[in-house]
């Protein structure tokens, strides 16, 4: 509530000549906030009135069609929304006050989760928890956000194109080492720990691409 409160009465703009729906900061704000509501769909309550749906879909991905005797353990959903929404998107919107791109970088995790939302459901014909909220709120912001990312040139295809790499690889981290739990390979502590590191990775990628754009190296 305080944040929507901050993005609709106050002002958490960084660049006060654009509107605020153009500047960086304030849209990775935006993007925390509509994650929070997507969080409420996926783990409160369902578009139809399911509680705490999410974990029963994502048990049947992979493979455990009763919730109840699902081994995936909570502490992996815990470790997996609270460091993306109340870590990650604070921490993006920050640094994006001296580094837009790190703004931008926070992108990479709605705009591949809206897909990771979407391509079951066209696939399936049927409605998952969080395809209401993806639909609603993280594609159209997330493609506007491109948009404007795209026609600023100190971010450019470049960094649009890191932050969706970044969000496909945090995507791909989080899967697989659930894979990996699954069969034994690692530790629940472990699949926690990588979990929590995680949201950094859009992060790095796209601090790696600053660093190298402003090397003389590669200077352009």
């Amino acid at each position: 509530m305080i944040l929507l409160l901050g993005l609709t009465i106050g002002d958490l703009r960084v660049d006060r000549a654009v509107p605020r729906t153009r500047d960086m900061v304030w849209l990775a704000w935006a993007a925390a906030a509509t994650y929070l509501l997507h969080q409420f769909e996926e783990h409160g309550i369902d578009a139809r009135g399911v509680p705490y749906a999410f974990r029963g879909v994502l048990c049947m991905r992979f493979g455990f069609a009763d919730p109840t005797a699902c081994p995936i353990p909570e502490s992996f959903i815990t470790a997996v929304n609270i460091p993306v929404v109340w870590l990650a998107g604070p921490i993006a919107a920050l640094l994006g006050r001296r580094y837009p791109a790190i703004a931008l970088s926070y992108f990479s995790v709605p705009a591949v989760n809206a897909l990771a939302h979407i391509g079951p459901a066209l696939g399936s014909g049927n409605y998952n928890p969080g395809l209401l909220t993806a639909v609603l709120l993280f594609l159209p912001l997330s493609l506007w956000t491109l948009g404007i990312a795209l026609r600023r040139p100190d971010l450019g295809w470049r960094m649009a194109g890191a932050t969706i790499v970044g969000g496909i690889l945090l995507h791909a981290v989080l899967i697989l080492s659930l894979r990996a739990w699954l069969t034994g390979s690692i530790g629940e502590n472990i699949l926690v720990a990588i979990q929590i590191i995680n949201p950094a990775i859009p992060m790095v990628l796209v601090a790696v691409l600053m660093r190298r754009r402003r090397s003389p190296l590669h200077a352009e």
